[in-house]
């Protein structure tokens, strides 16, 4: 097994950049990554600025394994995928959802700060309005309280929705919202998202019988064989989704999604769309609603036209130095074994 490498390494490697968004997406419109490559391809490590370094030492993690250790062998080579609609006023739906050309699921962003549930109503209504025919999921990202997720999904589920992901942000509340609809007669199922990848235990959300199914993220659960590990555990059906990554990222996930033993929901991969560049020239991006399994090359030019300011790019180097001790620390078994 390759051995765990050093930081020197790691920053001979290191490519900090910020890149624009089309639309504001978790309150951004620029995205910052740190890219790293290694001797079997390009890493992404792009944990939220506000997350400690133990949580983003599973991101690192996630990183070494895409460039040092590479990815499970593929079950299948087309991986569908779901448009994302953020927060956005109804009128510009329409405008989101061309840039992800045709797609048979779409998942609608609710629950904003600062927006009314009038507001995700008339979003919801202006996705399924535009697309007949397509599955809808909706992802609160825990923005709800229990009695506002039970109204909100009984008015939402008007134009039958697929699933709401992560409602509430607790596992009881999940289960709590879960028994509620059900006695209502609601039918919308409820998958666990933050339930899963920031939680000590990822598998207790499972065991509490909170949701119908889980989504997993490559990055927050510290890489490839670590989420497959957690999803047949769980037990429960999977849905393979992204944390606002480049194609790089993209690329792990796409990694999950080949691998899984079944894939019956479509995979929010297809987030690429929402950036206004990436950092390839040949972008993993949705055609005919899905994703082909390729490699990703990060491009020189690029990477040089959005490298992060200096200040940016030193505080994304002193995260690195900082996350690599602690994952060295932690979890050097990643590549010893041990």
């Amino acid at each position: 097994m390759p051995a765990f490498p050093s930081l020197e390494e790691l920053l001979d490697s290191a490519h900090v950049v910020s890149l624009p968004m089309r639309v504001k997406f978790r309150g951004i419109m620029e995205r910052e990554t740190l890219l790293l490559r290694g001797p079997l391809g390009w890493g992404e490590f792009c944990p939220f600025p506000e997350y400690d370094d133990d949580e983003s030492s599973r991101w690192l993690a996630a990183a070494l394994e895409a460039g040092w250790l590479g990815f499970p062998p593929p079950l299948r080579d087309r991986i569908p995928v779901n448009a994302t609609v953020p927060a956005v006023a109804a009128e510009r739906v329409p405008e989101v959802l061309a840039r992800f050309g045709r797609v048979d699921a779409v998942k609608i962003k609710v629950a904003e700060r600062g927006q009314a549930l009038a507001d995700d109503v008339a979003r919801v209504n202006a996705v399924r309005e535009a697309l007949p025919e397509a599955a809808i999921r909706v992802d609160a990202n825990g923005g709800w309280d229990v009695e506002q997720a039970v109204e909100a999904l009984g008015k939402l589920s008007a134009v039958g929705l697929e699933y709401a992901e992560q409602p509430v942000p607790t596992i009881g509340g999940l289960a709590e919202v879960r028994r509620r609809l059900t006695a209502a007669g609601t039918p919308v199922l409820i998958a666990a998202d933050e339930s899963v990848r920031k939680e000590e235990d990822p598998l207790r959300v499972a065991r509490a019988g909170a949701a119908d199914l889980i989504v997993v993220k490559v990055a927050p659960l510290g890489g490839v064989a670590s989420a497959l590990d957690i999803v047949e555990q769980a037990g429960l059906p999977a849905v393979v989704s992204s944390a606002l990554d480049t194609s790089v990222g993209i690329r792990a996930g796409l990694a999950l999604a080949a691998a899984l033993p079944s894939l019956p929901y479509a995979c929010g991969l297809g987030t690429v769309s929402l950036f206004a560049s990436d950092i390839t020239l040949d972008p993993l991006v949705a055609d005919d609603g899905a994703i082909q399994l390729r490699e990703t090359l990060a491009d020189a030019g690029l990477l040089e036209q959005y490298a992060a300011p200096g200040e940016r790019r030193d505080w994304w180097l002193d995260r690195l130095r900082r996350v690599h001790s602690t994952l060295a620390r932690n979890q050097h078994g990643l590549f010893t074994g041990s």
